[in-house]
């Protein structure tokens, strides 16, 4: 994932920490939807049907996702927020002066 990042939306090295966070948030949202597809919504506990724990924990781990897609530019609206820097090639000047 990283490599194809590292072209598409300009990622570095600095952000591999992010990025790997990223990678755990889905992983965990891949394993709460397993065991929702398994159990259900609605579980069998010692109080009686009770919501499915795994379903809080997917919205939790997809809120953090969000973020980390909006931070990475990888959402269409937050590469639009993206300027790219004036490269004015006629200016080749010292910054200096």
């Amino acid at each position: 994932m990283v490599p194809v990042l590292e072209v598409a939306a300009g990622i570095g090295e600095v952000d591999h920490t992010t990025v790997k966070d990223m990678c755990v948030c889905v992983a965990r949202i891949d394993q709460a939807e397993r065991d929702l597809s398994e159990r259900g919504l609605m579980v069998t506990a010692e109080r009686g049907t009770v919501k499915n724990g795994a379903a809080t924990i997917a919205s939790q781990y997809r809120t953090q996702l969000a973020r980390y897609i909006r931070e990475l530019g990888l959402s269409p609206s937050s590469r639009a927020a993206i300027t790219a820097p004036d490269t004015d090639d006629e200016d080749d000047s010292d910054i200096w002066d």
